[in-house]
């Protein structure tokens, strides 16, 4: 290990705690074992690790941080830092890197593996998702077996920060319940740019732009179903906990035309109205050079359900209080999701 100081800690170890088992205990998902190449400060490491509360100690640079991000990777997206993926290779390295891990579930044991080839182009630069050392499409397909919730202190801007992060969290949420979310999203932003690059260009090729606008239609539809059947789940766990829970109860819903409509509408209702919203904003679209209606405009709203009050108009410390509430949630939703398997 490259980043010889950071050490690990049995928590039941230093805690007094006796009678550890090494075997993963039910409705537990244990990570046991962890090989990074070429990531971040690591050139090489492998890690095992027992199936019991684990703390990682280390002056600061000494790569604490870059574990738990190699193992966010384990996940959809990129990763808690949302780094881009050329960023989490080491300097000096080939270019590229790579992360596997070795996971221990009811089940049976499962290896993932993830990483970017160091040189090549195109198609080669891309990320290489595996499943006990099969290719898989993507990351989304590590779902089915491991579910990653984490806390940051970025995190502590969510309600004050940029509604994208907040559509972010909300999209990772709906990853839980629906592991094509992802993938529906990136198809609704592929069509979307498509048809944002044709209006630029003032292209004649109307037809083209009618079937790219229905096909932003029937996605954006389900992906607001979606955000909104998901963001329903967490509101009910959130509601459960009630008075037991030593965090402020939040308030959650979304803010957006499609969510509203789908209150009222049918889901081919809603879909109809928005095609027909696109076609008749073509100008506004061309002149402002994005689509300015759709589900990448919405917003997550959360308020302290004690209070009635915003949480971006909160202290920070009631903002704190109420992201960990919906973290604490959102963990309970995986745990529910996967037979009572406890995310990581």
């Amino acid at each position: 290990m490259a980043a010889g100081s950071c050490r690990l800690h049995d928590v039941s170890e230093q805690a007094g705690i006796g009678g550890q088992s090494e075997t993963t205990a039910p409705g537990m998902v244990a990570l046991r074992r962890l090989t990074l190449t070429d990531f971040r400060n690591y050139e090489h490491l492998m890690l095992h690790v027992d199936p019991v509360p684990v703390v990682l100690t280390g002056e600061n640079g000494a790569g604490k941080t870059n574990l738990l991000e190699a193992i966010s990777f384990f996940s959809p997206g990129r990763g808690l830092r949302r780094a881009a993926l050329a960023d989490c290779a080491r300097h000096g390295g080939a270019g590229g890197w790579a992360a596997a891990c070795e996971i221990e579930r009811a089940a049976g044991p499962t290896r993932l593996g993830t990483g970017l080839a160091g040189d090549g182009e195109g198609m080669e630069r891309q990320r290489k998702c595996r499943i006990d050392g099969q290719p898989v499409g993507s990351s989304g397909a590590f779902s089915e077996y491991l579910q990653i919730v984490w806390l940051t202190p970025s995190m502590d801007r969510l309600f004050t920060g940029p509604a994208s992060d907040r559509r972010r969290f909300v999209d990772r949420l709906v990853g839980i319940v629906d592991h094509g979310h992802q993938r529906s999203t990136s198809r609704y932003e592929r069509a979307m740019s498509e048809r944002n690059r044709l209006l630029a260009l003032g292209s004649g090729e109307t037809s083209w732009i009618e079937a790219l606008e229905a096909q932003m239609a029937e996605i954006g539809v389900a992906l607001a179903a979606s955000r909104l059947m998901a963001l329903g789940r967490l509101q009910g766990l959130i509601d459960d906990a009630g008075r037991d829970s030593a965090f402020p109860p939040a308030q959650l819903g979304i803010t957006g035309t499609l969510e509203a409509a789908l209150a009222d509408l049918p889901a081919v209702d809603v879909e109809d109205r928005f095609r027909g919203e696109l076609k008749a904003a073509r100008g506004r679209d061309q002149a402002a050079g994005r689509a300015l209606s759709g589900p990448h405009r919405s917003d997550l709203a959360t308020h302290h359900a004690m209070t009635g009050a915003d949480a971006a108009h909160c202290s920070s410390g009631e903002q704190k209080a109420l992201l960990i509430s919906v973290i604490l949630a959102k963990a309970r939703l995986a745990s529910e999701q996967h037979g009572g398997e406890a995310p990581v």
